[in-house]
């Protein structure tokens, strides 16, 4: 039987020291096809998911419809139609990440600590946003998190930005000024906003500490971020938390986002040259003048069972006017592609889960579910995403058909765009360090795992 490797890496990478192909010693491997193991992930799942955040039907809607809303306003944007310089003491640092799935979030979480001396708080992770930001004192409106709400009047080193700083004219969405002080506001597909003051403050990563760095301070809060603080905005664009740090850390950075069912380990996320792995699966980033903070990656193709779908490659990618293309999003949970290409790959799963016993009518956004109640586990084909360049992502079973209540129903975690963008989801992520060299112009996968 073929086999068809999780990082499969053909890719001579000069600037990185990396040549030739990565040993398979070294690499998980997936055969065309593995087993779910269905008893031991509704077990793991269950854990966190239907015992711990109460998690019911209506609130699993609930999360899937802030996803379509999120997704929807990707698609809107994207689908077609300062003086005071960031002062890091260390060059590479980071900070666990946790899923948030504990407190009923699809999202992922890292602890941070924010002013001085440092309060520690919980922050969104978000790839596709610019902007870091936390909930304020005093706060006019704001929504429950888990840590106490940040209190700048007892940092010694939060100072407001001004309205002429360079900073505050790199905006995207500036709300203005007030007494002199440059005011921000950020609004979300599903509905969410925060709204406030400017400020520069220090962040703190374990033993690092970072100062100086833009933050935005909210006094008016609302939306669905289920105990966060704020966000950690990680996008491309100049006031994002990775574009702040700018040379500093080479514009490089490091996610590993550990599974939902995974109670008792945490993911990483790490900035700095050091945080580049060797072995990786490198793959080019793409970009796009459109939209500069989304990472988009070079996707040629899909495989099933360790067969490549016959979807054209031009579906995939970025027009002259920007549109389309493929974005790698944290804050998106379930990877969607355009309708014609999602249909082609969905029909050939199916084709080779025959003999699986089908749930008539889907889940929620899921069209595709299986009853899989009384199995222990089952066979099911790979599912490969194919990049631009060579290599090949071959996804773990778990990572593509997931559990959506605790009877045994498992839905295959894809959906379709209604639009000319993919985006590949935080789902597919899990458990797989994700690496970006945004000075170099590409993303790699692996070859650590969490």
């Amino acid at each position: 039987m073929e086999v068809i490797l999780l990082l499969s890496v053909a890719l001579v990478m000069t600037s990185f020291g990396i040549s030739g192909t990565a040993k398979a010693s070294s690499i998980t491997t997936y055969p065309d096809f593995q087993q779910l193991h269905v008893k031991q992930t509704i077990a793991a799942t269950s854990t966190k998911l239907y015992k711990n955040s109460k998690k019911t039907a209506a609130d699993q809607e609930e999360e899937d419809g802030r996803d379509v809303k999120r997704v929807d306003s990707l698609m809107r944007r994207l689908g077609g139609n300062s003086n005071n310089q960031v002062m890091i003491k260390e060059l590479d640092f980071g900070s666990e990440v946790v899923s948030g799935m504990a407190q009923g979030s699809g999202e992922y979480f890292v602890r941070i600590g924010v002013g001085s001396p440092p309060r520690s708080q919980y922050v969104v992770i978000d790839s596709g946003s610019d902007i870091v930001w936390v909930q304020c004192q005093p706060c006019s409106q704001c929504y429950h998190q888990s840590d106490p709400i940040f209190d700048p009047s007892r940092s010694a080193s939060y100072s407001g930005v001004s309205c002429t700083s360079t900073v505050c004219d790199r905006l995207q969405n500036s709300a203005g000024c007030h007494e002199g002080r440059c005011r921000y506001e950020a609004s979300y597909g599903d509905g969410s906003y925060t709204q406030g003051t400017l400020a520069f403050e220090t962040l703190t990563f374990g033993r690092a500490l970072i100062r100086n760095v833009a933050i935005g301070c909210g006094h008016m809060n609302r939306g669905m971020f289920v105990g966060a603080a704020g966000l950690l905005g990680i996008g491309g664009g100049p006031v994002s938390f990775v574009g702040q740090l700018g040379g500093q850390t080479g514009g490089a950075f490091s996610y590993c986002l550990v599974s939902r069912g995974e109670a008792t380990t945490a993911g990483s996320l790490e900035f700095g040259r050091a945080a580049m792995p060797v072995g990786a699966a490198w793959a080019p980033l793409i970009r796009n003048q459109r939209a500069p903070s989304f990472y988009y990656v070079g996707l040629a193709g899909l495989g099933v069972g360790g067969m490549r779908v016959p979807i054209s490659e031009d579906v995939f990618r970025q027009t002259e006017l920007g549109y389309g293309g493929v974005v790698m999003d944290t804050g998106t949970a379930v990877t969607r592609f355009p309708t014609l290409a999602y249909e082609a790959f969905r029909d050939t799963f199916v084709e080779q889960t025959a003999s699986l016993p089908r749930v008539s009518g889907g889940v929620s956004i899921f069209d595709t579910c299986y009853n899989l109640n009384g199995f222990v586990s089952v066979r099911v084909p790979t599912v490969s995403f194919y990049f631009t360049g060579g290599p090949i992502l071959t996804l773990p079973a778990r990572n593509f058909l997931i559990p959506v209540d605790d009877k045994g129903t498992f839905c295959l975690a894809f959906a379709p765009s209604g639009a000319g963008l993919s985006i590949i989801g935080n789902i597919q992520q899990e458990g797989i360090q994700i690496s970006f060299d945004s000075a170099n112009g590409f993303v790699g996968f692996g070859p650590n795992v969490c």
